[in-house]
């Protein structure tokens, strides 16, 4: 078991004044998986109060001091210290009426959402283990800790906490606790949309993100039931072999683990059934989705209240992710003066995984979309121009050679930089302002 310097003074500290106190939850459980641990939560017997004297030379923060917990500063590490507490009445699926304090470790832990964290550990008495924790962790397994609906009543975010887990660490959700995940899911409404798009960016971006939409999707259809129509769509054209849920989920297995990917993944084909046409042969078409995937991307994510910078970029990765542009130093330098470099790249990485959703006869190869990551890099590194920021003039290059400020400006602006792209003129300083001097209006 890992445990920091400061986690363990501040345990022999509390032991020495006569309390129980030990290591507990995510700590414990990640050091038991061979990962070291980022922070340290300590439980204890002893009071807020007493917690308090105990550090009475270090820097404590009453963090949820109501609840039991206090903040010490130890050589500058935060420990979060509560102590042993039995929760009741969660009449808001969320937040306990009343906390009661104990004496009991045994208490203490039975309140915890699943065995792998109602696991504590100290120096002195190793790992105590009173749930069957461990043996979980060995065999890969989530298990609400006692009645799973009880567990799920008293806090509905667990519901998605336990799918982050099992997605994250690659684990299976034991039988009787998935399906209260199952029968729990609608609980999910009373969550804060911060707290559940917290849990869902982890979830996500776990390696088994994608097995765990598909094998558990009613709490992700109630967090988002714009997707539950994707699920049984079938795609009538000969690309696809795939319902659009399944082809989705095989897009999200296909893209790095990265946030705005993810979600990118999540919602590009999420307007499919509601744009569906058929030609005359019965071949399917779905004019006009990629931008109602995106209003549908745009109106969940503000929902969820992610921050401006998320859905602006997964948007674009939606509204984009179906462009048609050729292998060739022109267009891609047009797409980079449009976006940028990393959303470059990752509108390739989701692209690309759009194809691995399709039958494979009729994919377009991965040597295809080297050859548009060899000429951007190309680009990149022989600093060619393929935006206003690369220009060799600005705006007070122009002004400087009697320009009158305004949109005309903007536009000429626009119209060097289309021919430096098009090969035209050079991107050089003497030879744009000459250009510059034949196109004034």
């Amino acid at each position: 078991m890992i445990l920091s310097d400061n986690a363990k003074k501040a345990i022999s500290a509390l032991e020495n004044c006569g309390f129980e106190a030990y290591a507990v939850g995510g700590c414990v459980r990640d050091s038991l998986l061979g990962k070291k641990p980022t922070d340290f939560d300590i439980t204890t017997s002893a009071l807020p109060e007493e917690t308090k004297e105990v550090f009475k030379n270090e820097h404590v923060i009453e963090t949820g001091i109501k609840h039991g917990t206090v903040t010490v500063l130890i050589n500058g590490e935060p420990l979060e210290i509560t102590t042993f507490r039995i929760d009741k009445n969660y009449s808001d699926n969320r937040h306990p009426e009343e906390v009661l304090f104990t004496k009991s470790l045994s208490e203490d832990l039975s309140r915890r959402d699943f065995t792998i964290n109602s696991l504590a550990f100290s120096e002195k008495t190793g790992v105590i283990d009173l749930f069957g924790g461990v043996c979980d962790l060995e065999h890969g397994i989530i298990r609400a800790v006692g009645d799973p609906d009880k567990r799920f009543k008293e806090d509905a975010l667990r519901i998605i906490r336990a799918l982050r887990f099992a997605s994250v660490l690659g684990f299976e959700i034991e039988e009787k606790t998935a399906e209260s995940i199952k029968e729990n899911a609608a609980l999910l409404k009373n969550i804060s949309a911060e707290r559940v798009f917290s849990e869902l960016s982890k979830l996500l971006c776990g390696k088994n993100a994608a097995k765990i939409l598909l094998e558990h999707p009613e709490p992700f259809f109630e967090i988002i039931p714009e997707l539950s129509v994707l699920k049984g769509f079938e795609q009538h054209h000969f690309r696809h072999n795939l319902d659009a849920f399944e082809h989705t989920l095989a897009v999200l297995e296909n893209v790095p683990p990265k946030q705005n990917l993810r979600f990118g993944a999540l919602f590009h084909d999420v307007a499919k059934p509601l744009c569906q046409t058929f030609d005359e042969s019965g071949t399917a078409h779905y004019y006009g989705h990629a931008q109602k995937s995106v209003e549908i991307a745009e109106t969940v994510l503000k929902r969820l209240k992610a921050d401006s910078e998320t859905v602006k970029t997964v948007s674009e990765l939606v509204r984009r992710h179906e462009d048609r542009f050729k292998p060739e130093p022109k267009a891609i330098k047009r797409l980079l003066g449009k976006t940028n470099p990393e959303f470059f790249d990752d509108l390739l990485l989701l692209m690309e995984a759009d194809e691995m959703g399709k039958r494979e006869e009729f994919r377009l190869s991965h040597s295809e979309f080297e050859k548009f990551r060899k000429i951007k890099a190309e680009i990149i590194e022989n600093e060619e121009c393929f935006s206003l920021k690369n220009l060799a003039v600005n705006g007070s290059d122009l002004i400087s050679e009697g320009f009158e400020p305004g949109p005309e400006m903007g536009k000429i602006l626009e119209t060097l930089l289309e021919k430096v792209i098009e090969g035209e003129i050079p991107n050089e300083k003497e030879a744009l302002l000459s250009a510059a001097k034949q196109i004034k209006p």
